[in-house]
């Protein structure tokens, strides 16, 4: 499907943001120069026509991405939990893309629960009711078990979702492979790479199976942290499309005036889902990659409920040792040590001076560190990093992609709960506890012994692959292929066809009348 047709989403996509007022609203937010003002709109204007109105009730952005569909809507719940970056009215605006979109029709619904358990649903279940919760992705309905009385929440994915998602993102490779190909500096930045990881991880929502299993690993994983817990998967009822688990009652995270109503502490609140993220991230290296407001709930006891495990992140060992010193050189402002991690685990060439990427992280540092806990911001280090980063040659890492902007989402959503949470102070036990757990001699002893077994795995074989390195690094090099004296033939044809078409679509239409 990655084609020029794709060509005609993105004009689609300028169109809409245009049409719907989004285009104004998002260059105003961004404070983008007046340069870029007048490309982006003057190539969106003409084209304006072709874009779709969306839905009225919804504010401009909203009401664009929610036309543009899947991936666009994911791009607006990130962004809704960054107040800081959007301000507070746009933040506010896009919430309603969380978990309140309109849900498709009921009879399809039930269609697709009665297909997944082979049974008519009045057989499952005592009640079914409407949608309590419309996402990008599924909707939710809340019903009680024939057998058991037990309330569940039933997560349908949306019909056709797994096509309407692959062409969204079928045009944003088009779009990754113009940059890349228009400027040669942006490739240290993998944009397609970046698309590539992205694709990979949210293709996991649309198969439901995929999600039970993480959350099933993700509750083993945390069944001893205090003060969070999961709902429990229905293996029996679940499958590809749909997906049972017990209802979890609680007060939404991101409505602060029933969280004062109930009587929660938002300030630990703030604090409890920032180390738990991390936690999770650096301990078991498996963790929750969407928590938005619209995934977490808080428990009449005050616990953290998480759900919607459709984006899970995994970082292997040695990832999270190096993020994790990373963060503690932040926090202890060791910038040195800093330095030497990025340069130890390859993120920045070799041939770069250490001493002087030291120094310029100290002036990402420092300014950080200069600032109140009002101010304190992992989305202005993160911009900072990018600069200095750029600076160095220091290519996307695209392994840590999902973990630096789940990150970023996390601290909107604590600050949201307390504007007034120092992000370092919350940090620094989490990391300093990793630290102690992976860096000392009981760590290095568990090194050795994995390594040990390793060995001992492979070691009947260990000649013959020593063997056949040795044997490779011997035979010389092949020639490369000539190129092909038909591949510019082959470009002018296709250019030639693909302009052809181009110029009956828009003669068909009037579009070229209207012109000359």
């Amino acid at each position: 499907m990655r084609g020029p047709h794709n060509i005609w989403r993105l004009i689609r996509t300028g169109a809409t943001l245009e049409r719907t007022g989004a285009m104004k609203q998002l260059l105003d937010a961004y404070e983008a120069p007046a340069l870029v003002r007048m490309a982006l709109r003057g190539l969106a204007w003409p084209f304006q026509w072709l874009g779709d109105k969306g839905d009225a009730a919804f504010p401009p952005i909203p009401r664009a991405l929610q036309a543009l569909g899947p991936a666009y809507i994911k791009f607006g719940q990130i962004i809704s939990t960054r107040p800081d970056l959007v301000g507070d009215n746009l933040a506010a605006e896009l919430r309603v893309l969380q978990d309140r979109l309109p849900p498709f029709d009921m009879a399809r619904a039930r269609a697709a629960v009665e297909a997944e358990t082979g049974r008519p649903l009045e057989e499952v279940f005592d009640d079914f009711s409407d949608p309590v919760a419309a996402a990008s992705i599924a909707q939710v309905h809340r019903g009680t078990l024939k057998d058991t009385g037990e309330d569940v929440a039933i997560k349908v994915l949306r019909p056709d979702i797994a096509r309407a998602f692959r062409r969204d993102i079928d045009a944003f490779y088009l779009a990754a492979n113009t940059i890349e190909f228009l400027s040669p500096a942006s490739r240290r930045l993998r944009p397609t790479e970046v698309i590539d990881h992205f694709a990979g991880v949210v293709a996991g929502e649309l198969d439901l199976r995929l999600e039970a299993a993480s959350a099933s690993e993700f509750a083993a994983n945390t069944e001893h942290d205090e003060g969070f817990e999961l709902p429990r998967v229905n293996w029996n009822l679940s499958g590809r499309s749909v997906m049972v688990m017990t209802w979890a009652e609680g007060t939404a995270l991101g409505d602060n005036a029933a969280l004062d109503g109930a009587g929660h502490d938002r300030a630990a609140l703030s604090k409890r889902v920032l180390q738990l993220f991390l936690s999770h991230a650096l301990r078991d290296g498996f963790f929750h990659a969407d928590m938005h407001q619209g995934n977490l709930k808080v428990a009449p006891s005050g616990n953290i409920i998480a759900y919607d495990f459709g984006i899970m992140g995994h970082i292997d060992e040695y990832t999270r040792r190096v993020y994790a010193e990373i963060l503690y050189g932040f926090i202890k402002r060791d910038y040195m040590r800093v330095a030497q991690v990025h340069f130890e685990a390859g993120y920045v060439p070799a041939d770069r001076d250490v001493d002087e990427f030291a120094r310029a992280l100290r002036a990402v540092g420092e300014p950080i560190f200069g600032m109140d806990a009002t101010r304190i911001s992992m989305g202005k280090l993160l911009s900072y990093l990018f600069e200095v980063t750029e600076r160095f040659g220091m290519e996307t890492r695209t392994e840590l992609i999902l973990l630096q902007r789940t990150m970023v989402v996390v601290e909107g959503v604590a600050r949201s709960l307390d504007p007034q949470m120092n992000i370092w102070e919350v940090a620094k036990p989490v990391v300093e506890d990793y630290i102690k757990q992976s860096l000392g001699p009981r760590a290095l002893a568990r090194d050795l012994k994995k390594t040990a077994q390793v060995l001992a795995r492979f070691g009947p074989r260990l000649p013959a692959l020593v063997e056949a390195a040795l044997i490779r690094q011997a035979e010389p090099p092949r020639p490369a292929p000539a190129p092909s004296a038909l591949r510019p033939l082959a470009w002018g044809a296709g250019g030639a066809v693909i302009g052809a078409a181009a110029v009956a679509a828009l003669s068909a239409s009037g579009v070229l009348g209207a012109i000359f």
